[in-house]
């Protein structure tokens, strides 16, 4: 039952749109979408990353 808590999401570059990351958030806890500031290989720098699904 805990497990139905947490989904995945994936996570795109703000720049290129590209989706490069995929983690776990918990939807009963966090309702807006995540965003973190992750390194994007293909801009080749540090991007923030927006949540989609």
């Amino acid at each position: 039952m805990a497990k139905d808590t947490r989904i995945i999401i994936q996570l795109a570059c703000g720049e290129c749109k590209r989706r490069n990351y995929s983690t776990t958030k918990n939807k009963k806890t966090s309702t807006e979408k995540l965003v973190l500031k992750k390194y994007c290989r293909h801009c080749r720098k540090h991007t923030p990353h927006k949540e989609v699904k």
